[in-house]
């Protein structure tokens, strides 16, 4: 694939906003380029992920959220005040190694998202 300057306008966008909506890529994109829409973001973000080098989550209800493929991490996204926390992969071990020994489920959990509450949300509830 060749990367047209439209292309690289949407992947730069990623990496300086690390994660962003369609909208907000395109809100970004056309600081400097008044010209490309949002048709163009989101087909160059469907090529991207096609070809591995961009991935979405689901951070809650409504648009997908896009990053870079190298950034990993698991998400906990508190339903109460929409906050989301990045914690690294390892949290989910334990997790992973029960998965594969009951159910012969190998977890990627390099780019997924948890809905609880977090610690703030809950104090406030007590």
């Amino acid at each position: 694939m060749r990367m047209t300057p439209q292309r690289q306008l949407v992947l730069d966008a990623l990496l300086e906003l690390e994660h962003a909506t369609p909208e907000q890529v395109c809100q970004h994109v056309q600081r400097s380029t008044p010209t490309v829409n949002i048709t163009t973001v989101y087909r160059t973000l469907e090529l991207l992920e096609s070809l591995g080098v961009v991935r979405h989550t689901h951070l809650g209800h409504g648009a997908p959220n896009y990053s870079v493929h190298e950034h990993k991490h698991v998400h906990l996204v508190c339903h109460r005040c929409d906050r989301v926390l990045e914690v690294p992969c390892e949290v989910m071990d334990d997790l992973r190694g029960t998965l594969g020994a009951r159910f012969g489920f190998a977890l990627d959990a390099s780019h997924l998202a948890l809905s609880g509450m977090c610690e703030t949300c809950q104090e406030e509830i007590r």
